[in-house]
């Protein structure tokens, strides 16, 4: 009987491909029009995406089977749309983010910044989340959280095991705790009172020598409070890092997908937009953003797993053999790493110099340099230009100086007689996650159905009740519903289905596009409550040895925060930067054609 029950669900995502397009069949049947058509491809497509019962990047592909067929769009066309310069700017990135992992220079910089903030608990805490933050806005964060929850579990080790071995060389153990890691030794009062109660006075005498006044009871309460706070440290420390990975990944515009389908899908909607998201308008207003999220995570988590003590949590004074002998961890694993070779430098100097012209290319209040270089061409040149180039030159520059000693052996023992480039196809082969730029692409294909058949045109007019609630409440209720839903969807698939939507809505009750549509694809990247929303809380979830409730509980006062501080931007530093206050005459444009 059992077995038949679970037959089904086995085979689940057979019976959801083959049910859902029988399901939703009568729609265009009943309603032969390219509106009812383009909405049962995009049902269908965000039925399989949320169910994740094929490959994300296949059911991407299904706009240039289904639009075609449907008579919604020509197969050139559609094809067209899943190569646009979002893409480039996409693998641009991506490749000297893959030359910054291959030459292990995130290492390099994340146990740097750990060696300078040392390790009491809140600064290691906040040390952690900086760098993850920082690593994920160039770096997938998938990468960026796989690579540090390891050093922080090897610091946490080592900070257990030297504290242990302290407390072992105590000739007279105390009721003491370390001081850059105090907590209450909640365990041994538990198990003290939970003892049986004496029945006499000389028992009850007994009782309190052996479990109050015993070194041997103190010292396993101690070892017992030990464990706890061991066990918290490394939950918050995991949760920090994967919270912050994905808060990070937020500030730049390269930094997650869902912010490179936003530049996108404005480009598409809004082709006459002046590039209002670039790289420096997106970091002008996400960065200060992901600041100010992250100092609100770093409190919430420190009140979670390690309280409000701020002087034992950051401690004072003189650093404890302890805390010496910990930084002497991080300090060798630096070590380990020996003296920047050519090749690091040679990747560092490439991304500073990346990041630069994505700065000065068209910095909004000033003339770029594009624009003082082609003159009126200048529009021309991108950011997916810049991050072409500056990638180009990786498969370019050797990467040892030239020598005419030799440049040692290789791994079959061999003289090798070049050098080999700062980066290689088949690192990129292994490294690039192709199947983001079918997901792009589909989402722009999407976009572009949608706006042929004139469904972005029907659903903006079917919203246009919402004219009469206030935009900043408009903007509060999407951003919740938005990172609800990405909590059991791909942040990709959520933002590629929301902001076509958006912004028919927006063009209908007369907003700016920006107020709903930035928050928005924000949000969709506040995946804080579930293992399975991200990767990087996957890898925490295994790292830390969580509970589901307790990643719950942190993640949905993240999500609040989250919610809060997007919508606090939205309406202060971002208010002013893109003139939200006045519709603009480029969202006029959009839907001319059915």
């Amino acid at each position: 009987m059992f077995c038949w029950l679970r037959w089904p669900w086995h085979h689940r995502n057979y019976i959801i491909i083959l049910i859902t397009p029988l399901l939703f069949l009568p729609l265009p049947l009943l309603s032969p029009t390219s509106e009812a058509r383009c909405g049962y491809a995009i049902i269908i497509m965000a039925l399989y995406w949320c169910t994740e019962c094929m490959p994300l990047a296949v059911t991407a592909l299904m706009p240039f089977v289904l639009f075609p067929m449907m008579g919604i769009m020509k197969a050139g066309d559609v094809s067209i749309e899943y190569l646009k310069d979002s893409n480039m700017l996409f693998i641009g990135g991506l490749l000297v983010a893959i030359a910054v992992e291959h030459w292990n220079l995130h290492k390099r910089i994340a146990l740097r910044v750990l060696l300078m903030v040392g390790v009491r608990p809140s600064l290691l805490m906040i040390g952690f989340m900086i760098v993850s933050s920082f690593l994920s806005m160039w770096i997938s964060n998938t990468a960026t959280t796989a690579m540090m929850l390891p050093i922080a579990r090897a610091v946490l080790e080592q900070l257990k095991a030297t504290e242990a071995q302290a407390d072992s060389r105590d000739s007279q153990p105390t009721a003491e705790d370390n001081q850059g890691f105090e907590l209450e030794l909640r365990q041994a009062k538990v198990d003290v009172t939970d003892k049986k109660q004496p029945e006499t006075l000389s028992q009850l005498e007994d009782d309190v020598f052996e479990h109050v006044w015993s070194p041997e009871a103190q010292q396993e309460a101690k070892r017992k409070a030990m464990d706890e706070k061991y066990e918290l440290l490394n939950k918050g420390m995991s949760l920090s890092v994967c919270y912050s990975a994905s808060i990070g990944g937020t500030a730049t515009l390269t930094g997650t997908t869902p912010n490179l389908i936003l530049k996108g899908q404005i480009d598409k909607i809004f082709p006459g937009n002046n590039d209002v998201i670039n790289f420096a308008s997106w970091f002008g207003f996400a960065f200060p953003n992901m600041v100010l999220m992250l100092v609100l995570s770093w409190v919430w988590l420190q009140f979670m797993f390690l309280g409000f003590n701020l002087k034992q949590s950051f401690g004072c004074g003189v650093k404890s053999e302890r805390d010496k002998e910990a930084y002497l961890v991080m300090r060798e694993e630096y070590k380990k790493l020996g003296r920047m070779k050519f090749a690091e430098v040679a990747v560092l100097v490439i991304f500073i110099l990346l990041v630069i012209l994505w700065f000065t290319r068209e910095p909004g209040f000033m003339d770029g340099w594009a624009t003082l270089i082609f003159k009126n061409k200048g529009s021309f040149v991108s950011d997916g230009t810049v991050a072409i180039f500056m990638s180009m030159t990786l498969f370019v520059i050797p990467s040892q100086l030239p020598s005419f000693r030799g440049y040692g052996q290789n791994d079959a023992g061999k003289a090798v007689k070049a050098p080999p480039t700062l980066l290689n196809w088949e690192v990129v082969h292994e490294r690039m996650p192709w199947n983001i730029v079918l997901l792009l692409g589909g989402g722009y294909a999407l976009a572009a159905g949608s706006e042929k058949s004139g469904l972005s045109k029907w659903l903006g007019k079917s919203l246009a009740p919402l004219e009469n609630i206030p935009a900043y409440a408009i903007s509060l209720l999407l951003s919740l519903m938005v990172a609800t839903f990405t909590e059991c969807s791909s942040n990709t698939a959520t933002t590629t289905l929301f902001l076509p939507v958006l912004a028919s809505m927006a063009t209908t009750i007369k907003i700016h596009p920006l107020y709903v549509m930035l928050p928005c694809t924000i949000a969709a990247s506040l995946a804080f409550m579930l293992p399975v929303a991200t990767p990087p809380n996957a890898i925490a979830f295994s790292f830390g040895n969580l509970k589901v409730m307790e990643m719950v509980k942190a993640g949905f006062m993240l999500n609040i925060i989250g919610i809060l501080t997007i919508n606090l931007a939205i309406n202060t530093w971002g208010y002013v930067m893109f003139e939200m206050g006045t519709f603009p005459s480029w969202a006029n444009i959009t839907h001319e054609q059915p």
